[in-house]
């Protein structure tokens, strides 16, 4: 009997292999489903991969920018490097919006209202183009003082001042990517959002060093040869986007008769995003601020503290796609008038965070050392890589919770709930933490360092008591 029992278990292991292949290849192809049925943790899983590879894709436009440009001298790199920092206000009102509109889109294809969802759509994208003309006009009319105003020499501004007249300039490209693909993850096509970054960065991979360095038959054009090439790679983005939104194959049915202002309509919009925006803000300008005080102790301690702060962000990519899953499920099965099914969904996905990042933490801690010399081998820097490495992977279990629950009141379209968090956690809490510890006890940068495990798990605390208490399951969008 012993050989029918192998057997068996070893076909059922088989099936469960097969099964996952089959759900992974599903996920990136993408599909129509109905998210507030079914499996949840399937459903998780059928968001989760498509969002991370998204997210993985965008990142990689500032990456191959960097690559090549760094090439051409130092007054380049520096003129990328202030234009994407300038970049930030786009990032933040698109984020913004974005947020907004994955909530109202959402709650409206889990009411089965596709002709609401594509209404709000619509508004957003109307929105996303009025937002961005001014900011452009800025961008293209006073670059000069703006490389000034961040305190860059006169000859980055000089190098930089095409770069970032064409990045500015045609800034509704971006906008344009975010809100469309903000969209199709609040209808759960996060398959779409995800081929629109392929082809834009497979487009911008090709023309980045043809551009700059005038490869074959195209010009040589440097550093604004690499903004053309971004600007054409995500534009073929948003044109893909646009054939899928427009093309009637879509959940959420757009159409370009009805691309006219409905200012009410906009006005509720706004309304959810401008805590988006404030939370996004609140965010990165005490990021900033941390890194300030780590260079209180130098440049080796900035260079160690930014090392660490690009591996986790690579590596913290799938707990990114869990959590903008989490907040698309909320918002569907709400719509659905299902929010105990809503509230599962969170804790399952925040669970399985946990346990992912945990699991990174332990490799974090033990091998902290070699992942930091892989990207130096600065005997002055590494100490303080690894001390940042480790300090800050001592939270990981509860980062895992508090980045879902922050999307989860996100895709409830409660946008002023995380910000208030953030604001008790990184201002009145870490910023002031991270500069005692530092100056005070003798720490240096490890007091900033444990001064940002600190805040992110009282944040993780502080969001798993409120997203208890229930009242996101009340918001209406």
């Amino acid at each position: 009997m012993q050989e029918p029992i192998e057997a068996v278990a070893t076909a059922t292991e088989q099936d469960k292999s097969a099964g996952f292949w089959a759900t992974l290849v599903e996920a990136v192809r993408g599909s129509d489903q109905n998210f507030t049925e079914g499996s949840i943790g399937r459903a998780i899983f059928l968001l989760s991969v498509p969002m991370v590879l998204e997210m993985a894709m965008e990142s990689l436009f500032g990456i191959v920018n960097v690559f090549w440009v760094a090439r051409l001298g130092k007054e380049q790199a520096a003129a990328v490097g202030v234009t994407e920092a300038l970049l930030t206000i786009v990032f933040t009102v698109a984020l913004g919006l974005g947020m907004g509109t994955t909530a109202m889109v959402a709650r409206r294809i889990g009411e089965k209202d596709p002709a609401g969802a594509a209404r709000a759509a619509e508004q957003s994208i109307l929105l996303g183009v009025l937002v961005s003309i001014p900011i452009g006009l800025a961008g293209i009319v006073f670059s000069r003082q703006l490389f000034r105003a961040m305190n860059a020499e006169a000859s980055v501004s000089v190098a930089g001042g095409g770069y970032m007249g064409v990045i500015f300039g045609a800034n509704f490209v971006i906008m344009l990517l975010f809100l469309v693909n903000a969209i199709f993850r609040g209808a759960g096509n996060g398959a779409i959002a995800m081929r629109a970054l392929w082809l834009g960065n497979v487009i911008n991979l090709v023309l980045d060093p043809c551009l700059i360095f005038g490869l074959g038959p195209f010009p040589e054009l440097g550093v604004t040869g690499s903004a053309i090439a971004t600007t054409i790679g995500r534009g073929c983005g948003v044109i893909y986007q646009f054939t899928q939104l427009f093309g009637g194959r879509s959940r959420v049915p757009v159409r370009w008769s009805r691309m006219r202002p409905d200012f009410e309509l906009m006005k509720h919009l706004v309304k959810i995003s401008l805590g988006g925006m404030f939370q996004f803000l609140v965010a990165t300008s005490a990021w900033m601020l941390l890194m300030s005080i780590v260079g209180l102790f130098g440049s080796a301690a900035q260079a160690g503290y930014t090392i660490t702060i690009r591996i986790i962000i690579v590596t913290i990519l799938p707990s990114w796609g869990m959590s903008n899953a989490a907040a698309t499920l909320v918002g569907q099965n709400l719509g659905a008038q299902k929010p105990e099914r809503a509230d599962k969904s969170v804790w399952l996905a925040g669970h399985a965070n946990a346990v992912f990042l945990t699991g990174i933490a332990v490799v974090f801690i033990i091998f902290a050392e070699f992942m930091i010399r892989i990207f130096t081998q600065d005997q002055t820097v590494i100490p303080h890589g690894v001390d940042a490495l480790r300090y800050i992977s001592y939270g990981y279990v509860f980062y895992g919770y508090g980045m879902v629950m922050a999307a989860a009141f996100n895709g409830a379209g409660d946008t002023w709930t995380p910000t208030v968090m953030n604001l008790i956690c990184f201002w009145a809490i870490q910023i002031p933490l991270a500069y005692s510890l530092a100056k005070w006890t003798g720490m240096g940068p490890k007091g900033v360092f444990l001064a940002v495990t600190v805040a992110e798990s009282v944040l993780a605390v502080i969001a798993m008591v409120w997203f208890r208490r229930g009242k996101w399951k009340e918001q209406q969008v």
